[in-house]
């Protein structure tokens, strides 16, 4: 599903203009919002809960942990990045191309861990009810992640990025998940203490790239409503996914 999502980029012209370019920002931004709350945040409060914690604590820290991780990548990536992330029309910003690209995809781990977990929960408990539920579970997390393919190979291309590539990026983030679902089951027993934490790691993540890259970026010059609907028609779309199919 991800990279169905990235592959609506050749769906588009080859030049758009820098109206609907502000938009795919702040689409994208609406995107990872949406998701760092209905698909992070809110499921390690109820996974700590759950586990007997403190809800607060594992919310509230794996999310500065993950801010912190991103603002430490944002001054290493200048000197890290590689020529590949560069755009072929030489506009395009490599920090935030490569900022986005690594939000998504740490947001993209603890998912597959998710299903991975469920998954191993329901073998080891034997209960018939847990394999639907597991299967719900990675079908809605399959669905929302087509906009989230979208919404990084979309901004590439307006960047100057060619299609194949910006679609290869787009539908890169999204193979971690099965990875990890895979690892999971095999270390189930292990890993599920840290769910909290990984969930709002990515959460924190997200949430820089946004703040600190998407939001500016799509409100730069005349026109910037346009980035601010781009923001709200993404968090809408997510919001009602995660909310539907939750």
């Amino acid at each position: 599903m991800t990279a169905a999502g990235a592959a609506m980029v050749f769906l588009f012209r080859e030049r758009s203009s820098p109206t609907l370019h502000r938009a795919m920002l702040g689409f994208t931004a609406g995107v990872m919002i949406a998701a760092s709350m209905w698909s992070l945040l809110i499921p390690a409060i109820e996974k700590a809960e759950s586990m007997g914690m403190r809800p607060w604590l594992p919310a509230a820290g794996g999310s500065m942990i993950g801010i912190a991780f991103l603002l430490a990548m944002d001054y290493l990536l200048p000197h890290l990045s590689p020529e590949s992330f560069r755009c072929a029309g030489g506009h395009g910003t490599p920090r935030r191309t490569a900022l986005l690209v690594l939000a998504v995809t740490l947001h993209n781990i603890p998912e597959g861990m998710a299903v991975g977990i469920s998954f191993a929960l329901a073998a080891q408990n034997g209960d018939p009810s847990l394999l639907p539920a597991a299967t719900a579970l990675a079908l809605g997390i399959g669905i929302q992640n087509f906009p989230e393919g979208a919404a990084i190979s979309l901004p590439l291309r307006q960047e100057g990025m060619s299609r194949t590539r910006s679609f290869l990026l787009g539908a890169a983030s999204g193979v971690v998940e099965p990875i990890f679902a895979v690892l999971t089951v095999l270390i189930a027993g292990s890993v599920q203490p840290l769910m909290p934490w990984l969930l709002s790691f990515a959460a924190g993540a997200m949430l820089y790239v946004v703040v600190e890259e998407l939001i500016p970026e799509a409100q730069l010059s005349e026109g910037g409503h346009t980035g601010t609907l781009g923001v709200m028609t993404g968090f809408l779309i997510m919001m009602i996914l995660d909310v539907a199919l939750g």
